[in-house]
């Protein structure tokens, strides 16, 4: 019972983690990096589907995304879409390539950035903390059950909290790491 309810804590705080990491790889540092561009959708042939579905997707240079379209007639509608998402990006097309260079950000823009990204750390931690509550909560459940002891029940507390600031420390090394990736020139 307490192992069925420490597994599903941790598979939880795990998943938390994971969504903060794919936030993460939203918000644009100086560097090109093709997941960059994972979730701009395409009109293909009447239908939305992700850009990298319908293109590849490489790194030219440290700023610079190529854009290479598996269709000739994609081209369009690939820088289309790209132009128009909120990156604020400008594609620029080469024959049947589109080259998508990154404008260097500001001290501003940094600054805004980052609060962006402490705001996403902070949601993660606060689901950690959602899944802690979840979790003692069924470990009362089991108590008024009788299927645990309060001794048994004090234990397994200790040990989701235990899980719990592991996995917010691991929160606050990702949040260090990107901040110190945004701030780098």
């Amino acid at each position: 019972m307490i192992n069925q309810v420490k597994e599903a804590a941790q598979n939880r705080m795990k998943k938390s983690i994971d969504a903060l990491h794919h936030e993460l790889t939203k918000i644009r540092t100086g560097r090109a990096h093709p997941s960059l561009l994972d979730h701009i959708k395409v009109d293909y042939y009447g239908s939305d589907m992700p850009l990298n579905q319908v293109a590849s997707i490489t790194v030219s240079d440290a700023r610079t995304l190529l854009v290479t379209p598996w269709e000739k007639t994609m081209v369009q509608p690939i820088e289309k879409a790209i132009l128009t998402s909120d990156l604020g990006l400008n594609p620029a097309t080469a024959g049947t390539a589109i080259r998508v260079p990154m404008p260097p950000l500001t001290e501003a823009r940094r600054k805004e950035l980052i609060k962006v990204v402490r705001n996403e750390a902070e949601q993660a931690k606060v689901s950690v903390r959602n899944v802690r509550r979840d979790a003692n909560n069924e470990l009362k459940e089991a108590v008024k059950n009788k299927l645990i002891s309060e001794d048994d029940e004090r234990r397994a507390q200790d040990i989701i909290q235990k899980l719990t600031d592991q996995h917010i420390e691991e929160i606050d090394k990702v949040l260090s790491a990107k901040e110190a990736d945004l701030m780098e020139v």
